[in-house]
């Protein structure tokens, strides 16, 4: 008889903590929180000087986490080791998770004589080498992501991350200025072909799963500005075509917000930029899509991004000016 009611004592005590998981997945889901956004910094020396004052500024913030956009340096600099190593040492000084999005000039540009003439191929594996081991986050305060790569078919895609927060799905892609190494040589072509294949796959699957988790928001960052304005046929567009489709269909078919950030022109924008609008036809815009394009040199400042459950946008961004800089 005492085993009996140690078994349904049991029992009752998974059933109460299942329901007490339940209770705080939900309600963790409902509270706002904050998080940063920058992109196109440091780039020059007087830049690398103001950057501890941004870090400062971010690190005194609410901010559950920072996201900078790509382009850690200036394209006419060189892709050394050197440079990726104190750039990671500068990004550790984040006391909050810092996750990085690849840029042109760190990998996409790295074939310019001025950058040292590198293969961009073998700085993206430096890149994946040094910013993206492991499941955690960058900064002194981490935070655990799910990397594409954990998928045998897109191994190499390490940089490709997802992280959920609040039940909000946040996702990276590798998508770099200089129209995403498209159209330059035969063997770039190749790289963008697998990496599309790859980002596209990965797009797909995220939305998916905000999805099937009811997520009220979904927010995608890339470094690349896509040229939403430019007409399909414009080669500066010709390596964002497939993205922007597959955006827009996602977004369609996706019943809470959306927002995509970016960095690459460093015009600090908050605009609705699907579909593509032209002089003769007057179209709808997707209501629950957002286009924000960070701060980028010489202004180094920084996004601050909201969630509001209780919001109808969900998101909503405030400029953050560092007084100092």
């Amino acid at each position: 008889m005492i085993k009996k009611y140690l078994i349904i004592a049991a029992i009752a005590c998974a059933l109460i903590a299942s329901f007490g998981a339940l209770t705080y997945a939900q309600s963790s889901a409902e509270r706002p929180f904050e998080f940063a956004l920058i992109g196109d910094l440091p780039y020059s020396a007087e830049q690398e000087a103001q950057f501890p004052n941004l870090i400062a500024d971010i690190n005194r913030s609410p901010a559950a986490f920072v996201v900078h956009d790509g382009d850690i340096k200036n394209g006419s600099s060189p892709c050394d080791d050197a440079t990726f190593l104190s750039r990671k040492q500068l990004f550790q000084k984040f006391e909050i998770p810092f996750i990085l999005v690849y840029g042109d000039n760190e990998w996409t540009d790295c074939h310019r004589a001025n950058n040292g003439s590198y293969d961009p191929v073998e700085r993206l594996a430096k890149l994946r080498e040094i910013f993206s081991q492991g499941s955690q986050s960058l900064g002194k305060r981490t935070l655990t992501m799910t990397r594409q790569s954990e998928n045998p078919q897109f191994a190499k895609y390490r940089e490709n991350a997802r992280w959920i927060y609040n039940g909000i799905v946040f996702f990276a892609i590798n998508m770099p200025g200089s129209n995403n190494n498209f159209d330059r040589t035969p063997e770039q072509d190749k790289e963008y072909l697998d990496r599309n294949s790859a980002n596209l796959a990965w797009i797909e699957e995220c939305f998916a799963l905000a999805k099937r988790n009811n997520s009220k928001g979904i927010m995608l960052i890339a470094q690349a500005n896509p040229g939403f304005e430019l007409d399909p046929a414009d080669k500066r567009r010709s390596g964002y075509n497939d993205f922007i489709a597959a955006l827009e269909t996602e977004t369609r078919n996706f019943p809470g917000q959306v927002v995509f950030v970016h960095g690459d022109t460093h015009y600090f924008r908050i605009d609705k930029p699907l579909p593509r609008f032209t002089d003769e036809t007057q179209i709808l815009r997707l209501k629950n899509f957002t286009r924000v394009e960070t701060f980028g040199s010489p202004n180094v400042h920084w996004l601050r991004g909201f969630y509001d459950p209780k919001d109808a946008n969900v998101f909503e961004f405030k400029q953050q000016i560092v007084p100092q800089n």
